[in-house]
């Protein structure tokens, strides 16, 4: 006899079961994009090693269809010359995604959208800068992986702080 098996007579015990978490993306596209090739503009030639930073925000919002949200990417990457600190361009993207999504708990679902989505979201954003800083004349820009996890976590901390600090009463000036 197996050891789970129910005794005769008897049905097997229910287990409960998990909702399957289901995720598609339904359509992704780019909201807003600039890049501004301040080199080009002032007509500078030549070799220049770039100092380049990239700025992440994420949002999220929920769409009226049942089960539909919308999560952008929003990247500033800035490049300026290691030497000198000239502006060599800057790239403003805003690319978002639509994504359906069924089976995540609604106490996991903020996290969910902000830390899997944009994962989902990532290769394209990527493929997309790398493609416009070389069209620009620049040697193509493959942005390092990003840590949506930690974002998250950072936002949240932030977010504890700012509300700490609003629950402290002011003090008086003596």
């Amino acid at each position: 006899m197996a050891e789970n098996a129910a005794p005769e007579g008897q049905a097997p015990a229910a287990q409960p079961q998990q909702p399957q978490v289901q995720m598609k993306i339904l359509g992704q596209f780019i909201r807003d994009m600039s890049f501004e090739n301040v080199m080009a503009q002032k007509g500078v030639t030549g070799e220049v090693q770039p100092d380049v930073s990239v700025q992440v925000n994420l949002d999220a919002k929920k769409r009226q269809t049942e089960n539909q949200f919308e999560v952008s990417v929003k990247l500033v990457v800035n490049s300026k010359a290691k030497q000198g600190g000239e502006q060599l361009f800057l790239m403003e993207l805003d690319y978002a995604g639509v994504f359906l999504i069924t089976g995540v708990p609604e106490d996991q679902l903020h996290p969910f959208l902000l830390i899997e989505c944009p994962r989902m979201l990532f290769p394209f954003l990527r493929r997309i800068v790398s493609d416009v800083t070389r069209d620009g004349g620049y040697p193509p820009l493959n942005l390092e992986n990003i840590d949506f996890l930690q974002i998250y976590r950072t936002e949240l901390a932030r977010r504890q702080q700012a509300q700490a600090a609003e629950a402290q009463p002011a003090t008086p000036n003596a």
